[in-house]
């Protein structure tokens, strides 16, 4: 749930609004891949790229034939980078950008935008764990240590709208992490050990007899952390056991555990680059967040005829969070007669979920997928305040609080249904047709007793419904090359902590409402190609979404935007050996997220920055030697909050991480250096109400810092 107990911006002077034109139709530049989807035009293809993704219709199928922008990042790629977690991962292979508010040597909390939504991208990228969302019912981001990084066999990124495959949240991209089932056995044990006190293990053991396959992972990680009151630890724990059957039948039956606990240092205040990025902010001193995942989930896999495949998951996961704050149970944080906030929140929340589906194939290479999706979930949300905080509140009952109450308690609950449908038909030889559609159906309950409402007791409970689209062609004209063209409509839901905004006078949190879902149409067109050795992929896409669910900093409130946002850019990746053991990797995203209506028209969605690079360079100089570095861009982005552009941006920052790897036999040994230029930079910035020492504030500037330069050393054996 938010956790904020100020707003975190007030209403920024006026700026200049600037028109832009939005087109009609895509630019004529993209006219030559359009006229590759003409049958007959090019010769027939050869092969195709062995990779096999399930992003594209929930189901095995060749990477080729999937009418998306998907880039798979492999187990080798994986052993051979210089990540040690998921989210270094997705940003030195996968060219994504991390953000958050302490990300530190443990990568916890991150969050990636891969649609240009900004502050809300938690809720707009959908993270699934072997096609299971991962993402919780609130706006607080994904629990990264609970997979752990030894597990992990191939990551598949799939950049746009997915809501027909996925539902609720795939808006702005996907994220799919698969776990080994079906790999080779592969026993291994590493420790890493670097600078701030960093020290990280990881196992993984397996055993197989017969038909049956148990698959065993844990791993632990610790920080001092770099800045003032930032450590951190984590560990996690999973166990697998798989029943192969015969041909692709298999069931598997997965437990997971993990747990975090991570000091908060807080923000720094003024603009990114000033002040003291070591020092924790004063009410934060002591602060700390504990986080608790607990998950069970089963699957089956079985071919119901030559031509029917069916697959299916039930899971059910369990999450505790606390959150503890000690300056709000002294004496400075009742200034002027009014608590600060609660000291201590607790927040649990449940999940089930049940996901079947069937794949059938027609003849003449016609198949359809039907599912059905079922999920629930609720959480509780609790507050509570210190002696001082609740004197301070009964002394004030009329003048802000009500109720005699002395906490606060927020319950929601959300159950959704949906059926989707994909049918994937042969124009021609080279030429396929797809299109797909899904009907979401989401009850929504919500309660809350807060001590800032005056009316007492809320409960409100609501129904909305969702549907989505899409439409594609795929022409495959060479080996490994295809072009593409679609056009898809995607949805989201409100998380529950949308439900809830502050009141303008207490700057306490209070219930605001159930929102609608917000709803984004696009087109995309795009493709993979390849010139000599060099593999190229790219696309470019347009994006309007109505009743986008956004925070707003006037009102306090979230709310459903009444100004139409649109998106449009272009994404491209490049790879490419060089010879002589030299291999070269680059891409990025140019975009642009503005508002496309209202007072804000032509004004660019704050933490979206226009220009995104990567690059990636490799050398094989031996048999038992490789090096290499990532380099990774961010360009110019404005504050959060800053909704009228008229304040200052948020610099650009450029990073490199540098790695040497040395392999023997069954070991291998790896030295690593992260952000090795040093430079300074933000994970989040925003600009708003700014608590200082003696409870007065003012509007200010704040930002969350990113690592400074940092060494790890590990070690690995496989046996």
């Amino acid at each position: 749930m938010i956790v904020r107990h100020m707003p975190p911006g007030l209403p920024a002077g006026r700026g200049i609004a600037r028109r832009l034109s939005l087109p009609t139709r895509a630019p004529a530049t993209l006219l030559g891949l359009v006229a590759l989807m003409t049958p007959g035009t090019l010769p027939l293809a050869q092969t195709q790229m062995p990779t096999v993704v399930v992003s594209g219709s929930r189901f095995d199928e060749n990477s080729n034939q999937v009418p998306a922008n998907v880039r798979i990042i492999t187990r080798a790629q994986i052993e051979a980078a210089a990540a040690s977690n998921v989210p270094e991962v997705l940003a030195q292979l996968g060219g994504l950008t991390p953000s958050g508010f302490n990300l530190g040597a443990l990568g916890l909390g991150a969050s990636f935008d891969l649609g240009g939504f900004g502050a809300t991208a938690n809720s707009n990228t959908l993270i699934l764990l072997d096609g299971q969302r991962l993402n919780p019912i609130d706006s607080l981001g994904v629990a990264w240590e609970s997979i752990p990084l030894e597990r992990v066999e191939r990551i598949e990124i799939l950049h746009g709208g997915a809501s027909v495959q996925y539902g609720n949240g795939a808006v702005g991209g996907v994220v799919n992490i698969i776990t080994s089932s079906r790999a080779p056995i592969a026993n291994a044990v590493s420790t890493s050990i670097g600078g701030n006190g960093t020290v990280l293990g990881s196992a993984r053991l397996e055993k197989r007899v017969d038909s049956r396959t148990l698959q065993l992972n844990a791993s632990t990680a610790t920080t001092n952390g770099w800045r003032e009151n930032s450590a951190a630890n984590s560990y996690a724990f999973n166990g697998r056991l798989i029943e192969a059957g015969s041909g692709v039948d298999r069931a598997w039956v997965d437990l997971s555990a993990s747990h975090s606990r991570a000091q908060s240092p807080g923000g720094v205040v003024g603009q990114v680059g000033t002040g003291d990025p070591r020092a924790a902010k004063f009410n934060n001193i002591g602060a700390a967040t504990t986080g608790d995942n607990a998950s069970l989930r089963a699957g089956l896999v079985r071919a119901l005829s030559e031509s029917v495949l069916f697959e299916g998951e039930a899971g059910h996961a369990q999450r505790s969070v606390g959150y503890y704050m000690p300056y709000f149970a002294s004496a400075d944080s009742v200034a002027g007669g009014y608590p600060g906030g609660p000291n201590r929140t607790r927040i649990e929340s449940w999940e089930t979920s049940f996901t079947p589906r069937v794949k059938a194939e027609w003849g003449q290479g016609v198949h359809s997928v039907l599912g059905y999706d079922f999920n629930r979930a609720r959480e509780k949300y609790a507050d509570s305040y210190g002696p001082l905080a609740e004197q301070s509140i009964l002394d004030n009952q009329g003048f802000g609080y009500y109720n005699n109450l002395l906490t606060d308690t927020q319950r929601a609950s959300l159950t959704s249904h949906s059926v989707y449908m994909i049918t994937r038909a042969p124009l021609s030889h080279t030429l396929e047709a797809s299109g797909g559609v899904r009907r979401q159906i989401e009850s929504i309950e919500a309660q809350d007793s807060n001590i800032s409402s005056p009316g007492g007791p809320i409960s409100q409970n609501h129904s909305f419904s969702a549907n989505a689209y899409e439409l594609a062609l795929n022409r495959q004209y060479g080996t490994g090359q295809r072009a593409y063209i679609k056009w898809s409509q995607s949805f989201r839901f409100a998380n529950v902590d949308e439900f809830w905004g502050f009141d303008p006078n207490t700057y306490e949190r209070i219930f605001s409402g159930i929102l609608r879902p917000q709803i984004s149409q696009s087109w995309e067109v795009g493709g993979t190609w390849r010139a000599g050795p060099a593999r190229i992929s790219g696309s470019t896409f347009q994006s309007h979404t109505r009743d986008e669910i956004r925070y707003d900093p006037i009102t306090y409130y979230n709310t459903n935007s009444p100004e139409d946002i649109v998106r449009r850019g272009i994404l491209f990746d490049i790879a490419s050996p060089l010879g002589s053991g030299w291999e070269a990797s680059g891409g990025g995203r140019l975009q642009r997220s503005i508002y496309g209506s209202g007072d804000a028209i032509g004004h660019t969605v704050s933490l979206v920055p226009n220009t995104t690079l990567h690059a990636g360079l490799t050398w094989h100089s031996s048999p038992h030697w490789t090096s290499g570095g990532f380099i990774r861009h961010v360009g110019h982005q404005y504050y959060d909050g800053d909704r009228d552009n008229a304040l200052a941006r948020m610099p650009s920052a450029t990073t490199a991480d540098l790695y040497t790897r040395y392999t023997e036999g069954d070991w291998e040994f790896r030295l690593t250096l992260k952000n090795a230029t040093g430079k300074s930079y933000a994970t989040y910035g925003g600009y708003g109400y700014v608590l200082q020492a003696g409870g007065t504030g003012a509007s200010n500037y704040y930002y969350y810092p990113g690592d400074p330069r940092t060494f790890l050393l590990s070690a690995r054996v496989r046996f």
